[in-house]
């Protein structure tokens, strides 16, 4: 069974779908054997990662095409849906865009109706496309992907641009081009979450982002409105940066990384985590 084929699999399930961020192949690979269903490549991580540089349309496709490629070989079997911001370009570059992701091995590429240079969904002085234009990129999108189970995840962003009622009309318009899963950025609350929900047809994905503008609900009632899968794209990158920026502050104070001890996994367990004993295996078995 392909990625793409499990994803859709998944979505037929009895429950919501829950996607942590990973912004590299070892945070892809921690949450696919902590056993969640999906992993979600995110661009914001990504470029904080790579570029150490806020989510405002620095990455390239090169770039985010890579970081794919490594992820999907760290998650396994586990699908990968992953951000591709606005296609990098026009129509020609958004059937690129897919044509290298579904290289890559993802189970469905996320597609954003900005302009360049785009914005985190959540960040102030957002610009969107036209609907029109964006149909065009879903359309184009579609017939780029060779396998039909890969799957177009259309985001709008124009809740924050054009109100409400634009944005839903948007999501009815994406569906309608081909969109095989809506992302409705930043609804500001459980009511306009529960419209989306009753008002499309096609699996819906809540953006679960931790002080951001939407409500942070539980799986479980994501569920009950609609919802089928709900990423936590800047959860693991919050934790990481928390964890790291106080142990450097002890490393300066104490002068020495003993007093951290306690807040690490030690040398052996790491190399086991990162399967170093069977990498060595495997290259001991050619030898003999």
């Amino acid at each position: 069974m392909t990625a793409a084929r499990k994803l859709r699999e998944l979505l037929k399930g009895n429950e919501t779908l829950i996607a942590p961020g990973a912004y590299d192949a070892w945070t892809a690979r921690l949450i696919a054997e902590s056993g969640f269903p999906v992993v979600y490549m995110t661009g914001y991580g990504v470029s904080a990662s790579v570029l150490g540089k806020p989510d405002i349309g620095l990455i390239t496709l090169a770039e985010m095409a890579d970081m794919a490629r490594n992820i999907v070989d760290a998650s396994g079997d586990t699908p990968v849906i992953a951000d591709a911001d606005n296609g990098y370009g026009g129509l020609m570059n958004v059937m690129r865009t897919v044509a290298l992701y579904e290289q890559a091995g993802v189970a469905a590429i996320q597609l954003e109706d900005q302009v360049t240079p785009k914005r985190c969904g959540h960040m102030e002085g957002k610009e969107v496309i036209s609907k029109e234009e964006m149909v065009a990129k879903i359309r184009a999108a579609v017939a780029a992907r060779k396998d039909p189970d890969f799957c177009i995840l259309a985001r709008t962003d124009a809740r924050a641009v054009n109100g409400f009622e634009d944005a839903l009309d948007r999501a009815l318009a994406y569906e309608k081009a081909g969109a095989d899963i809506i992302f409705f950025e930043a609804p500001r609350s459980v009511e306009e979450m529960r419209t989306v929900g009753k008002t499309l047809s096609v699996p819906l994905l809540a953006n679960m982002v931790e002080h951001g503008k939407t409500p942070l609900l539980p799986a479980q009632e994501l569920f009950g409105i609609g919802y089928r899968i709900a990423i936590y794209p800047v959860s693991a990158l919050y934790i990481a940066t928390k964890a790291v920026k106080e142990f450097l502050g002890r490393l300066a104070q104490d002068k020495t990384s003993e007093t951290s001890l306690e807040q690490m996994v030690d040398f052996p367990t790491f190399n086991n985590m990162i399967h170093l004993h069977e990498i060595r295996a495997l290259e001991q078995s050619f030898l003999e």
